[in-house]
């Protein structure tokens, strides 16, 4: 019996979509190449609602439709102070200015993840005084004479909540709308006009309270600037390292995370025979891990003066951590996570000092040693802040991989742990030095004394 199975003829042509199921042909993407300003991804937003929404006043549209944050009176307020500042000449190049935005409408919406805010009718005119309210806010906080009588300045709690607000990731411009009319208005068409700072001297400036180094520093890498997208990036720009700051492809600094990136705590380190070390005028990132390759096979020598080619210490600048830090170092998490992740410095950092700490002790040992000094309640606090910091942190990259290699293999090698402990314990200062050295002296006396009384050793004189 033979059967017969019958198929129908394939198209030719590749069926639509919607023959298949019922969606659209074309979907907008997500996200548009040009943005750089994020509304924070719902599992970091949950852990800490606050430390990414603003207290005091909104810029930018994505807390726009909270009128308790509008602040527009002082916004008007200061946009009437800009006015009185400027020249007939700067005056017109303010109305230009506004020709700028509507021309560009697009491309400043592009910006937000959030790309149709961009046609809602009032766009320009809140981007425009934002605008020239951080322009004002900047120019007063550059000239002391400015700031009397003005509640921005001379009301603390005000002062720092701006401060604050304006360093979220979701409370911002895009770097480009006030750079423009910084170039446009105030230095005017040529470009240039005597004792008049950039922009970008005056946004650091404004946020010198986050800046990580000396002013010495801070000079060097105004130089070396290269570009920000946001003022929350220009913080971010702010801790890396100074060798960083002036490499052209900073990508080539990471390895591939893996399971031996895994740090032990400070503790474990320390007994270990590893030093913490504090230093100054470097960025909050630039972690080093010296030792010498045959001294630091000695470590119970490490307690005498002079002797730091015998340590293996591990450097690490100094911390100051306050009521903001949680704050800061959050949306900078937020910010690689969403526009760097090929560059998770910050994220790095913190995981590194997460892995340092696991109990108070740990946090008394960073703080005895200079290394942290926090103004939070406990030390408990402090560890508990610095925990929840990387929940929900993913990363495929490692900036201190090289380092935490080095520190593993320093922690598992059996004969630098027994030197470690060694030190810890009979060599951990010179007057326990010297103690201990006595005490091996006494000890080798009585026993060549013991064995001449019993005549097994009779010295020749």
């Amino acid at each position: 019996m033979t059967s017969t199975t019958s198929f129908s003829a394939l198209p030719d042509n590749k069926p639509q979509i919607r023959h298949i199921v019922n969606i659209p042909e074309q979907i907008e993407s997500e996200v548009h190449d040009q943005c750089c300003i994020y509304k924070v991804p719902p599992h970091l937003l949950k852990l800490n609602v606050e430390a990414y929404t603003p207290y005091f006043i909104s810029i930018g549209p994505l807390h726009n439709d909270k009128p308790e944050l509008k602040q527009d009176k002082q916004k008007q307020r200061y946009f009437h102070a800009f006015w009185k500042r400027l020249s007939h000449k700067q005056c017109l190049a303010l109305s230009q200015y506004r020709v700028y935005l509507e021309q560009n409408r697009e491309k400043i919406g592009n910006s937000y993840s959030k790309p149709e805010l961009h046609k809602d009718e009032n766009f320009i005119d809140m981007i425009l005084l934002d605008s020239v309210f951080i322009m004002e806010l900047f120019l007063r906080k550059a000239n002391k004479s400015e700031q009397n009588n003005d509640l921005m300045f001379t009301t603390s709690w005000i002062c720092k909540m701006t401060q604050r607000d304006l360093s979220l990731l979701e409370n911002q411009l895009p770097m480009f709308v006030l750079e423009e009319l910084h170039t446009r208005v105030i230095l005017g068409d040529n470009g240039t006009k005597e004792n008049c700072l950039m922009f970008i001297e005056l946004a650091f400036n404004y946020f010198e309270d986050y800046y990580p180094h000396k002013s010495s520093q801070k000079v060097e890498m105004i130089n070396n600037f290269k570009s920000c997208v946001n003022f929350t990036d220009l913080i971010r720009y702010t801790y890396l390292p100074r060798q960083i700051q002036a490499n052209v492809n900073p990508s080539q600094q990471f390895t591939p995370c893996a399971v031996e990136c895994v740090l032990r705590t400070a503790t474990k380190l320390n007994e270990a025979g590893i030093s913490f070390e504090k230093v100054q005028g470097r960025s909050y990132l630039d972690i080093k891990f010296e030792k010498s390759r045959i001294l630091s096979w000695f470590l119970c020598f490490g307690c005498l003066p002079f002797s730091r080619c015998f340590k293996s210490r591990l450097q690490i600048p100094h911390l100051k951590v306050d009521q903001v830090t949680e704050c800061v170092l959050r949306n900078l998490i937020a910010l690689e996570q969403c526009h760097y992740s090929d560059q998770p410095f910050i994220c790095n950092y913190v995981t590194l000092i997460d892995s340092l700490i696991h109990t108070q002790d740990d946090v008394e040992l960073l703080v005895d040693k200079e290394i942290i000094v926090h103004e939070l309640g406990s030390h408990n606090e402090l560890a508990t802040m610095i925990n929840g910091l990387c929940r929900h942190v993913v990363v495929s990259s490692n900036y201190y991989g090289k380092i935490t290699r080095e520190l593993n293999e320093h922690y598992n090698c059996c004969w630098k742990h027994y030197m470690g402990v060694l030190r810890s314990v009979y060599f951990r200062d010179p007057w326990r030095f010297s103690s201990t050295i006595v005490g091996i002296a006494v000890f080798l006396f009585t026993v060549v004394n013991f064995l001449r009384v019993i005549g097994v050793f009779q010295p020749k004189y």
